[in-house]
């Protein structure tokens, strides 16, 4: 007799076979662990435009070039290859909007050629700022990642006039600033990420007071901003709080969703100042790397640098602001992604033998 075999063997058992023999290839320790490479600096970068070197720079661009990570590692998990110096440091592209960025970081953190369990992971990239607390070019080291993706929302012809927003949290039939109403989606775990406040206050006290260069295209825009002190700034480094959205979005009424939001999910003391389209994803992914002891999330940084406003200026709409090309190209911003957290990169570097097992704390700046 013929033995029959099933579609649900041919489509489902063996398939699940597979990749649970995967998965278990994956989480089994590396035999010759200690032939994989050490990493001491990931650098996170989300988009880069053409090329990766010679020609109109993204986020990565200036890391390769100016750090020579010649040294590039085919990755066909991700979306660029990963490059590398002899100093430890690596570069990734992890693709645009939370989805990307997820799938990239579950892809490096497994894969057996490195050893990441010491690495410090810094996403350097581009943002919106808020004008109330920043101006263009100026960078903000986050001490709180939200995720502004996963939520309930109304079209803002449709909310009801006593509402601010239409947007709703999880769980709730109308929008809140009450802690207490998060509950539900609360539970779902990839919404709000606290940093290492002693790594993050660190990376500020070595960076704080270095003279961002200004540029003429975003000396002029921020005039426009009468009312808005921060944001008529030459550009500075601060700290500030990070929403995540693969959304784009724009305006002064979502701006201020955004500060409830951070404050709602973090806490009182959260202040919104960027909003970034990735970094709840990347963090959702060394979170759960970090369940294996494959990475530290307490060796996680988020800076975010202005190339745009969130919010038009005084006397325009919100569709007009979104319309208008970023002044200088957001190249001022740019440069300050790679000149603020480079800053952190080689005083990490140079303190290996320390930073290795200890995390940096304010007053190693002095040392």
């Amino acid at each position: 007799m013929r033995a029959v075999t099933s579609s649900r063997t041919r489509h489902g058992l063996l398939p699940r076979l597979l990749w649970l023999s995967l998965a278990c290839l994956l989480l089994t320790p590396v035999q010759g662990a200690e032939e994989r490479l050490q990493i001491k600096v990931v650098i996170l970068a989300m988009f880069e435009n053409g090329e990766v070197t010679g020609d109109a720079p993204g986020e990565l661009q200036f890391w390769v070039e100016r750090l020579n990570l010649d040294t590039a590692l085919e990755f066909p998990l991700g979306q660029q290859d990963i490059f590398l110096n002899d100093d430890g440091v690596m570069a990734v592209l992890l693709g645009g909007g939370i989805p990307n960025a997820t799938a990239s970081i579950m892809a490096l953190g497994l894969d057996p050629r490195f050893d990441l369990s010491k690495a410090y992971w810094l996403v350097a990239g581009v943002a919106g700022g808020d004008p109330a607390d920043m101006s263009l070019g100026s960078a903000a080291w986050a001490r709180h990642v939200i995720d502004g993706d996963l939520h309930y929302e109304i079209d803002g012809r449709e909310i009801p006039e006593q509402w601010p927003y239409g947007i709703i949290p999880l769980g709730k039939d109308k929008p809140t600033t009450n802690p207490d109403d998060i509950e539900q989606s609360s539970r779902l775990g990839t919404i709000a990420f606290s940093l290492n406040e002693q790594l993050v206050d660190w990376a500020f006290s070595i960076t704080k007071d270095i003279e961002l260069a200004d540029a003429p295209g975003i000396a002029e825009y921020r005039q426009r901003f009468d009312g808005f002190p921060a944001a008529q700034r030459p550009p500075f480094v601060t700290i500030g709080d990070s929403l995540s959205a693969s959304t784009y979005w724009h305006g002064e009424l979502l701006t201020e969703w955004a500060n409830d939001w951070l404050q709602l999910y973090a806490g009182a003391d959260a202040n919104f100042m960027t909003s970034s389209m990735e970094d709840s994803g990347t963090l959702t992914a060394l979170h759960r790397l970090g369940r294996t002891g494959y990475v530290d999330t307490e060796r996680v940084l988020v800076l975010r640098t202005a190339s745009n406003y969130t919010m038009p200026p005084p006397g325009k709409t919100a569709a007009w602001s979104r319309s208008v090309p970023y002044p200088d190209s957001g190249r001022p911003a740019l440069e300050a992604a790679f000149v603020v957290g480079n800053v952190v990169v080689q005083a990490l570097v140079a303190n290996w033998l320390h930073f290795a097992d200890q995390l940096p704390r304010a007053e190693d700046a002095n040392n």
